[in-house]
C-alpha cells in the first residue's frame, strides 16, 4: 500500500462519469479515503475543459461518455501533460476496449464491479505509475506489447548511434517494468526504496525521450529485455 499523503501532497483526483449518482459516490469516497477530489465532470469535453484548468494528479474516467468518448478524452489530456496518471474505471471488460484505452495513454484499467478498496488502492497506485488492472486483463495488455513489439516499428531514434545509454541500474529497473512489475515489487526485487524506482523511471524517460509508462514497456519489449 502507498503511504497516506497529507496536506499539500495528497493526491489530486478528478472523477469522469456520465451517470451523476455513480459519479457523486466515486468522489465522496475517494475523498472519504483522504484523497484530494478537485473536480468532477459528466461529459468528454467538459472533462477536458476541467481537468486542463485543476490538472488533477490521476484521472478516473469512464469510456461511455456523450459528446467525446473517453479514449479521446484520455488522448488529448495525456498528449497534452505527459504526466497525467488515467486509470479507467468502465462497465465493460471487453478485450478491445482495454486495448484502445490502453492505447491512447490509460495507466490502468478497473472494471466498475471492484470495491470501494480495490478503488482507493488502485488510485493510489496509479498515482505513483504503476499499472492497475483487473485481475486478467495485466496479461492481456503485456500481450498486445509484445505483439506490437513483433511488428517492423523500432521506436523512433532507437538505431542512432548517438542513442542516450541508460546505466546498469536503469536497465535493470527498465527489464522489471517491462516483465509487468510494480514500482513496490521492483524495489523489493532490488531492495531499493520505491522513490528512488521512480526516480530511476523518470530518468529513463527523459533519456529516450518517451512519454509514460507504456511507451517504456514497449520499448524495452522491442530489445527483449522481458525476456531477458
Amino acid at each position: 500500500m502507498s503511504e497516506q499523503q497529507t496536506g499539500a501532497d495528497r493526491i489530486r483526483v478528478m472523477v469522469v462519469d456520465d451517470h451523476p449518482m455513480w459519479r457523486d459516490a466515486v468522489a465522496r469516497d475517494l475523498a472519504e479515503a483522504g484523497l484530494d477530489v478537485v473536480a468532477t465532470a459528466g461529459d468528454g469535453e467538459q472533462a477536458v475543459r476541467r481537468a486542463l484548468a485543476v490538472t488533477p494528479d490521476v484521472l478516473v474516467l469512464d469510456l461511455n461518455l456523450p459528446v467525446k468518448p473517453g479514449v479521446q478524452v484520455c488522448k488529448e489530456l495525456v498528449g497534452g501533460r505527459p504526466e497525467l496518471r488515467v486509470l479507467v474505471l468502465s462497465a465493460s471488460g471487453e478485450h478491445a476496449d482495454v486495448l484502445e484505452a490502453v492505447k491512447s495513454g490509460a495507466t490502468g484499467y478497473l472494471l466498475k464491479s471492484a470495491s470501494t478498496e480495490e478503488l482507493i488502492d488502485a488510485v493510489r497506485r496509479t498515482a505513483v505509475g504503476d499499472p492497475v488492472f483487473t485481475p486478467g486483463l495485466a496479461g492481456l495488455v503485456l500481450g498486445e506489447y509484445r505483439r506490437l513489439a513483433s511488428e517492423p516499428a523500432p521506436a523512433p531514434g532507437a538505431d542512432e548511434p548517438n542513442a542516450p545509454r541508460l546505466t546498469e541500474r536503469e536497465t535493470e529497473v527498465l527489464r522489471l517494468v517491462a516483465k509487468g512489475l510494480s514500482y513496490k515489487q521492483i524495489a523489493e526485487r532490488l531492495v531499493i526504496s520505491h522513490r528512488t524506482v521512480q526516480n530511476h523511471v523518470q530518468n529513463t524517460l527523459g533519456k529516450l525521450q518517451l512519454h509514460n509508462r507504456v511507451e517504456l514497456v514497449r520499448y524495452a519489449i522491442e530489445r527483449g529485455l522481458d525476456d531477458a
